[in-house]
This record gives structure tokens, sequence and C-alpha cells, in this order.
């Protein structure tokens, strides 16, 4: 009996152009999101990636995506990310910076600057589009985390 070979052509390495991205996905006001890997753009069982764009002084309201895991890498501008169950602790991302936002964590993603929009590519864990909105107080003089890693306690 012959063996059957993949057909690595087509069930191989897929390429999303940028011109490709489908902008056909959960919209915020002040924010555009854009698949580009999933089920129907590459074939994707267990990863969602695309970009976000966020507009100058826009903000998500308070939410987290239940089980997923995110990571967020900034290409351009000035990111906030709160955090916390009243939003309690704040850190700041820029240009080549990676943010990992763990399950179930309460979190509102910011445009830091009022000049310029935020450009991210964001990656999940899985494709459902998962967004539990939260009605949360947020809190007014929210404590700056500057997080070191253990591996590099002398950053």
């Amino acid at each position: 009996m012959a063996e059957s070979k993949t057909n690595w052509r087509d069930n191989g390495v897929r390429i999303v152009r940028s011109d490709q991205l489908d902008s056909n996905t959960p919209q915020t006001p002040g924010m555009t999101r854009a698949a580009a890997i999933n089920l129907a753009m590459a074939g994707a069982h267990k990863l969602w990636a695309g970009t976000v764009k966020i507009e100058p002084n826009a903000k998500t309201a308070p939410h987290h995506h239940g089980k997923l895991e995110s990571i967020i890498y900034v290409i351009s501008g000035g990111a906030r990310m709160r955090w916390g169950e009243q939003l309690e602790f704040f850190a700041d991302a820029g240009p080549g910076d990676f943010i990992y936002v763990p399950p179930f964590v309460p979190h509102q993603e910011i445009n830091a600057r009022s000049d310029e929009p935020v450009m991210c590519v964001v990656i999940r864990s899985d494709q459902e589009p998962v967004v539990v909105n939260l009605n949360i107080p947020a809190a007014e003089s929210p404590e700056e985390v500057r997080w070191i890693d253990p591996s590099h306690p002398g950053s």
C-alpha cells in the first residue's frame, strides 16, 4: 500500500498580505481591528492575529477576554494599559514593546497620546471573539507598574 503524501503546497505556509486583512471583526468606537490569521484567512485553528489602530484619545471600556490569552505588539504610538479590579494599575508601552494580558484580567486599552494613533499587532490564543464588558469604577489615581521579569533583575 502506497503512503499518501501531504500536499504542502496547499496545506503549508500562508502569507496574508497587508491589503488582504479582514475588517469584518467586532469593532470598538475609536479602534479599528482587522484579522490577518484565523480559520477563514489562513486555516489557523488555535490562534487569532490581526492589527488594531487606536485613534488619539480613544480607549476601550473596562473588559476581559475570558480564558483567552492576548499578546499586543506596539508598532507605533503610545499605548497605555490599565488593569485590576478598579483599573488601579497602569503601564505604558511604545514601539517594539510587547504586552501580555492573562486570562480574566480586567483591563482597558488607551491611546496615551492626543496627536497620533497607536498601531498594534494583536495575537490571541483562540478565535472566539470573547469580550466581557465590566461595569467597574476606575481608580482616580492608578499606580504605575514597572515590571521587571525575574530573569533580568538588573534591567
